[in-house]
């Protein structure tokens, strides 16, 4: 995709579904991941990019807030929704992004039937959710999980922010 204002690559997900007819249509490969993304760091920079090299369209797809507390706790999201999806929309490597509104994709991923889906390396197929790992594989989607980048987490890095000295 070109160098648009970053707000213009934030779809809702009727929008994304005709994105992806196009991608399709083109015969351009898509890869989804999905994620909170709520204080982007080095790990989420460095598998965002090894994800969109895996194909010709990246799709991020943002918890939203209220599905970032019943995942995290009450006290997150750091960033809202919609600021989430801002910064990623502002990335080179992230063509689309849209917010889902619950803790799991499972509906989503049987609606734009992706070529490939990524995770980062901390999760494996026993890991996944059961839902989104059926929705996965009756679509045919390939799973990819890309290498963990150790020591950069969100969790991690709150950490460090409340305990500075450990």
């Amino acid at each position: 995709m070109t160098d648009t204002e970053p707000s213009s690559r934030i779809f809702s997900l009727v929008q994304l579904l005709i994105l992806r007819a196009q991608a399709a249509a083109d015969g351009r490969r898509v890869v989804l991941t999905n994620g909170c993304f709520d204080l982007l760091h080095r790990g989420h920079l460095t598998y965002l990019r090894q994800s969109a090299a895996l194909g010709d369209l990246l799709i991020v797809a943002v918890n939203s807030d209220a599905s970032v507390r019943a995942l995290k706790g009450d006290d997150r999201p750091l960033n809202h929704e919609q600021d989430r999806a801002y910064a990623l929309a502002c990335l080179r490597s992230v063509d689309a992004v849209f917010i889902f509104p619950g803790p799991r994709l499972a509906d989503e991923i049987t609606a734009i039937k992706p070529n490939f889906y990524t995770k980062a390396g901390d999760y494996s197929l026993d890991t996944l959710d059961p839902s989104e790992r059926t929705a996965l594989e009756a679509a045919g989607v390939e799973i990819v999980f890309l290498p963990f980048v150790a020591g950069h987490s969100t969790t991690s890095h709150l950490q460090r922010l409340r305990n500075p000295a450990s």
